[in-house]
């Protein structure tokens, strides 16, 4: 029998193998866009409605999402959407036209949907078991493996730019990561459910609808950031091309940086503190950025989001996680559709109005979290 701390340190590493496999496959696939745009021959508008078709599955996986966990519990589901994961490389590289493309897309994101609850379930069980925060640096394990898919997509693409070799690369490492998962999840994450609690259907509660609402509001920030960051500062702050693209590096930084820290934070001042504050200095800087206008403000700005946000999607996650499987399902679609939909909004309130008066509503955006936030129940819980 580990010593307890052993046994923590144990499963933190497997779940945060879970989220660096999420951010890797994810990175990996889209990478390959330029090469199935050219091979199957599809405009710019057919490439966005590829990457739809993965958010829209992903959302759309609720009902599913809620059942299997109930069914399988949390680890038994993890792996199963893991392998379907690893299969969706090569059926993506076969899909011999682009509604074939479609459809195996759609699936993955049904794939990722299961993922991300699990995983998430995963690790909100591990901080009830052991009464230790963990979460915030197992959401940094997946921006790490984002990171090194690109690395990986960039390092062969020198080499050719047929896939094949590529998911193959990126094949042996997602098992390799899946290998270091199965030595540490816990078996009894306490989701599983008897057949006639299986059966039952609740209408989701207030607390839950708040914890949505939160986590979709937050999804949007962070989308809206990666998607218009560039384009604002090109196109209003006036910045040189070769500074544009600094906007979503700043966001990016600061959020990877601000999740390693995070667990002490919220031992320290609680996750409820720590979210709504992190939130109100994310809207708060931003729209002042926005205000000021310029480059270097822009840029503070942007940190201030990244800073700000880190915490919210991996607090509120555990928040959801203590209200069972049905509200940790609802509350990760509706982040899901958040990170979808947000930035399209964004959009159309930028085309009304200008990119400026765009901006303003992500950081309004960022200040509804602050307040809806006010109405979650919060854990504490001590550093890990």
């Amino acid at each position: 029998m580990l010593p307890i701390r052993d046994e923590f340190r144990r499963s933190q590493v497997a779940i945060a193998a879970l989220f660096c496999f999420l951010g890797f496959q994810y990175v990996t696939w889209v990478s390959r866009l330029p090469w199935i745009k050219d091979e199957l021959d599809l405009t710019a508008t057919e490439l966005g409605l590829l990457l739809m078709a993965c958010g829209a599955g992903a959302a759309a996986s609720f009902p599913l999402v809620a059942h299997l966990m109930k069914a399988m519990g949390a680890k038994r589901l993890a792996f199963a959407s893991a392998v379907a994961l690893l299969l969706f490389l090569p059926a993506f590289a076969a899909a011999p036209n682009y509604p074939a493309a479609l459809a195996v897309v759609a699936v993955d994101g049904v794939a990722v949907g299961c993922l991300n609850v699990a995983m998430n379930a995963q690790g909100a069980a591990l901080e009830r078991i052991h009464e230790r925060t963990a979460m915030a640096k197992m959401h940094a394990t997946f921006s790490a493996g984002s990171l090194a898919a690109a690395l990986l997509a960039s390092l062969v693409q020198t080499a050719t730019r047929e896939p094949a070799a590529h998911f193959a690369v990126a094949a042996v490492l997602l098992v390799a990561m899946l290998a270091v998962a199965r030595t540490g999840l816990p078996a009894d994450d306490g989701f599983r459910a008897p057949e006639k609690e299986r059966r039952r259907r609740r209408l989701p509660s207030r607390v839950t609808l708040w914890m949505g609402c939160a986590m979709a509001f937050g999804t949007v920030t962070e989308g809206a950031m990666n998607d218009w960051s560039t384009l604002y500062l090109e196109d209003v702050a006036d910045a040189a091309p070769e500074v544009a693209p600094l906007g979503i590096a700043v966001v990016s930084v600061m959020m990877v940086a601000a999740r390693l820290f995070a667990d002490g934070w919220r031992t320290r001042w609680g996750d409820g503190p720590v979210v709504r504050l992190g939130s109100a200095l994310a809207g708060t800087g931003l729209a002042v950025a926005v205000l000021a206008g310029g480059v270097v403000p822009a840029l503070l700005g942007f940190a201030c989001v990244g800073l700000g946000v880190a915490a919210v999607t991996p607090c509120v996650y555990v928040a959801a996680a203590r209200e069972g499987p049905d509200a940790l399902s609802l509350v990760a679609s509706m982040g899901t559709t958040g990170l979808l939909g947000g930035p399209a909004v964004i959009g159309f309130v930028a085309g009304a109005a200008g990119l400026a008066w765009g901006m303003g509503a992500v950081a309004g955006c960022a200040l509804l979290v602050s307040l809806c936030t006010t109405r979650i129940r919060w854990p504490a819980l001590s550093n890990a």
